[in-house]
């Protein structure tokens, strides 16, 4: 079997430890580990030529949605051959997948029960969202122990990543009952435990929720799909090297202020904000824009050093990404533009 990581985890002891108790079993394991942050063409690319020599029967993911995302991107095209481009959209994988088992080390893509890899490409660098139901995890193993070892920095991140996801699930136009429940049940773990694990990170109990509320966060997308927080996110990443919760969670309340102005939409968050113990829509949106500062991380384009003069681009970009057309509201570059303002200087006016 291939097992999927990277060096962090690898220093953190988690690699070796997994290692060791799978060759105690007696089964032949093949470690590859050179997976980076927001991984790329790249990374899969090497990941493959390192499966093509162990030749694998299952894969297991451990890490975080970096390190789950190439082991998935390996196996599409392991098994089914060409290039991850190939594979953007849905349902583009025609034989068989390796089975593959999620470990995740941290509590926010929500990658260990979703059938999606995002994966940018190495040249424009825009973020490919590649499914199939061929893709999705055999088994997901939950284990907080493995988030003990997160950096303050990647939980707080991982973690608004996580909410995010509940959030943009929960409203989009591909909404469900399942997706809702799912959303719902996401937003009052993670809401209600993100403050406790930054107070007290060793605490089992705040990082078993959060881990579990990220899981069905993405169960919430696998059965919906997100929203324009997400779209205005990756042109972020792409030119500014923005961490993509960071990313996500600063233009989450700017999006959620403008779509609450549906009536629609606005009751819906209206009740994911009642599943978070708050009483309004505004006291959703103040909670949400309270989540980076408490973090210690910026929370306006302008402290991130982001050039104004770009925001057509961005918007322009952000339009043209994939989950912007499931936003409850209709998106244009206009819209975006709109947005990117409001989140230069943090203030919807």
């Amino acid at each position: 079997m291939l097992l999927v990581s990277d060096e962090g985890l690898r220093k953190a002891g988690h690699v070796d430890r997994i290692e060791s108790l799978l060759a105690a079993a007696g089964l032949a394991v093949g470690v590859f580990t050179d997976v980076h942050e927001n991984p790329s063409t790249e990374d899969v690319d090497r990941c493959l030529t390192f499966a093509k020599d162990f030749a694998p029967d299952l894969i297991i993911g451990l890490g975080g949605g970096s390190s789950l995302d190439t082991a998935k991107g390996c196996n599409f095209i392991y098994t089914n051959g060409g290039a991850m481009a190939d594979y953007r959209g849905v349902g583009k994988a025609s034989r068989a997948m390796l089975p593959f088992i999620a470990v995740p080390t941290t509590h926010g893509t929500g990658s260990e029960t979703q059938s999606f890899a995002l994966i940018a490409d190495a040249k424009s660098h825009q973020k490919m969202a590649c499914g199939d139901p061929k893709a999705l995890p055999r088994v997901a193993v939950l284990d907080p122990e493995l988030t003990l070892t997160l950096p303050k920095q990647v939980t707080t991140i991982t973690g608004i990543d996580a909410i995010s996801h509940a959030v943009e699930s929960f409203v989009c136009n591909k909404r469900n009952a399942v997706s809702a429940a799912y959303a719902r049940e996401s937003f009052g773990l993670t809401i209600k435990h993100f403050s406790a694990v930054i107070v007290d990170p060793a605490s089992l109990e705040s990082r078993g929720a959060m881990l579990l509320g990220a899981a069905y966060a993405g169960l919430a997308i696998e059965n919906s799909m997100l929203g324009a927080a997400h779209s205005a996110a990756n042109p972020l990443t792409a030119h500014y090297g923005v961490t993509h919760g960071h990313a996500v969670g600063l233009m989450l309340p700017h999006v959620v202020r403008h779509n609450a102005g549906d009536p629609a939409t606005a009751s819906l968050y209206e009740q994911l904000a009642e599943a978070g113990g708050m009483d309004s829509v505004d006291a959703l949106i103040d909670r949400l824009a309270q989540l980076l500062p408490e973090s210690g991380f910026a929370a306006c384009l302008a402290d991130l050093n982001v050039d104004r003069a770009m925001i057509p681009q961005l918007a322009e970009e952000a339009a043209g990404q994939w989950t912007a057309n499931f936003n409850p509201r209709p998106m244009n570059a206009d819209v975006f533009a709109e947005l990117y303002q409001q989140a230069f200087t943090g203030k919807d006016k």
